[in-house]
């Protein structure tokens, strides 16, 4: 049997899926059959960049793309065990959809003593473990004579031999037509005696054990296609007027963020698709008599958002070890001698710095915080504590539902200061407690030890006399911390260390390189342009 297999990784979604589109066409011209395939590598799910969040918002994502295949075409379920994943309702649902747990390559051996295979994905730009893997699943393909057709997930370029034409091919892949949604497609049979049988399913039991951090999630957002498009929905017809201006604070961001970003990074939306529907929303609105000028800004903002995504992800595909390597050798090892305590402090929310200890907890409860509160917690913890910036972007990393690595990771480094070719961003965690959320609003409803502190101390309780401390119940180091270091002492510190680095005269030699490889360039003939120079700064699609 001819088997045209479909891979889904991070983009589990059927609307504009090349790779589905093209194995469909391709299996009605051969008379051969579709096969949706999703593999659950446990071995992926170990690493510290992984966690349970992550998982159960894959699951519910899994959990709409089975009935979205199935009302694609036809299929059989003869033979199918109830025995697959989690409850028996859900095993039942995600037919056509197959799953094998573990290993890629040991999937497609199963499969390809059985039937003649052609192999259809998008790229994936995910982690170092990912990018192995797939060069694992590329040696077998060669060696077994498998054609594995890829295609383009993101305006991401592979191979990308120059920066300087990025911008304008990016601009041009978008103007492709998105790819047809397929119908009448004739699915492979699931468990069945032809071969497949010996895939074996996911036990119900092994579900729960996934990812390498196991913390509590209670407030994050739901996976799956149909609340990716609710959310859509809901930001575009209401939400993102006030984008612009209300996604730095932590108490508007929540809403008027877009909350797209995981299912932008599991593929339950096509970014393709969603930069179209913003241009209509402009375009829309430029139409009425008396356009809004802050509904439109807002639009034009969020699409810049989109460039810088595609942007930082095409960094990481073009440095793979940048994940856990230093873009500029000069600070792979400045931060040798990071304290433990001040990591136990930073990652426990408590670091006697009431914003940055709530958008820890807020994190921690939402698997989501806006780019403001992420940016500052990386700068907190690379900066006055000091600590190396592959450890706190680990943390961040296992805490964000919408994990992309290719935005993470570059952004990690460049809010710690280790690309070379970014500004250093100290942030004061007392002046952007009073910008951000002057009341005290945020930091109260995060850290209710401080619920009692009078607005005058709420952003450096330290400040208060015993008496005012007795005064409003609240008493440091019983009920909550002082700073675990002095904040204007530990940035002389840091900028004394980063100051020696940047005097050594190779310093400005590698920047350049880095700058040429990885530095953004100015756009040419594309319709909306980034809002700024410094928009990289600020990736607030978040």
């Amino acid at each position: 049997m001819k088997l045209h297999l479909v891979w889904f990784k991070r983009d589990l979604r059927v609307r504009d899926h090349q790779p589905l589109c093209q194995a469909a066409r391709a299996a009605r011209r051969d008379d051969g059959l579709v096969l949706p395939l999703y593999v659950i590598e446990p071995e992926y799910w170990q690493q510290p960049d992984t966690s349970l969040r992550q998982w159960q918002f894959t699951l519910e994502c899994l959990q709409d793309l089975g009935p979205a295949l199935a009302s694609l075409g036809e299929f059989s379920t003869s033979n199918t065990t109830t025995e697959c994943i989690g409850p028996q309702p859900f095993a039942q649902h995600l037919a056509p959809l197959q799953l094998f747990e573990g290993d890629v390559v040991e999937c497609l051996e199963q499969l390809a003593q059985h039937h003649s295979l052609t192999l259809y994905s998008h790229e994936e730009t995910g982690n170092y473990w990912t990018f192995e893997r797939d060069k694992q699943v590329k040696k077998w393909c060669r060696q077994h004579d498998v054609f594995w057709h890829e295609f383009r997930q993101f305006g991401v370029l592979r191979p990308n031999k120059d920066r300087d034409q990025w911008a304008d091919w990016r601009e041009q892949w978008l103007t492709d037509a998105v790819a047809p949604t397929p119908h009448a497609v004739k699915f492979a049979p699931i468990f069945s005696e032809n071969g497949l049988k010996s895939i074996a399913p996911l036990s119900k039991n092994s579900v729960s054990g996934f990812g390498f951090d196991q913390t509590p999630c209670p407030g994050r957002q739901i996976g799956g296609i149909n609340i990716a498009h609710k959310t859509i929905f809901s930001f575009y017809h209401s939400r993102s007027e006030y984008y612009r201006g209300s996604i730095s604070s932590p108490l508007s961001a929540e809403r008027h963020c877009s909350r797209l970003s995981p299912y932008l990074a599991m593929g339950c939306i096509s970014l393709k698709e969603l930069q179209l529907h913003n241009r209509k929303h402009i375009e829309k609105l430029q139409q009425q008599p008396q356009p809004n000028r802050q509904w439109l800004g807002s639009l034009r903002n969020f699409e810049s958002r989109l460039w810088w995504h595609c942007h930082f992800i095409q960094k990481l595909e073009d440095e793979p070890e940048s994940q856990w390597q230093s873009l500029h050798p000069a600070y792979r090892s400045l931060r040798s001698d990071s304290n433990p305590l001040y990591w136990q402090a930073w990652r426990n929310g408590q670091t006697g710095w009431p914003l940055v200890d709530a958008a820890m907890r807020y994190l921690e409860h939402h698997g989501w915080i806006n780019f403001r509160l992420r940016a500052m917690l990386m700068s907190i913890a690379c900066y006055p504590l000091w600590l190396d910036w592959q450890q706190p972007a680990q943390r961040l990393a296992q805490l964000f539902v919408d994990y992309e690595p290719g935005i993470h990771y570059p952004q990690a480094q460049m809010q710690a200061g280790a690309t070379g070719i970014n500004v250093l961003r100290m942030y004061n965690p007392t002046q952007q407690a009073i910008k951000l959320d002057p009341n005290g609003v945020f930091i109260r409803r995060w850290l209710p030890e401080l619920k009692n502190v009078p607005d005058t101390f709420i952003h450096q309780p330290w400040l208060m006399n015993q008496r005012q401390q007795q005064a409003c119940g609240v008493f440091m180091e019983r009920d909550y911390p002082a700073p675990v270091v002095n904040f204007e002492q530990a940035i002389r510190y840091a900028r004394s260390q980063l100051k020696g680095i940047t005097k050594a005269p190779e310093f400005r030699q590698h920047a350049s390189r880095i700058g040429h490889k990885h530095g953004s360039r100015q756009r040419s003939n594309v319709t909306t342009r980034p809002a700024a120079k410094t928009a990289s700064s600020q990736l607030s699609l978040f």
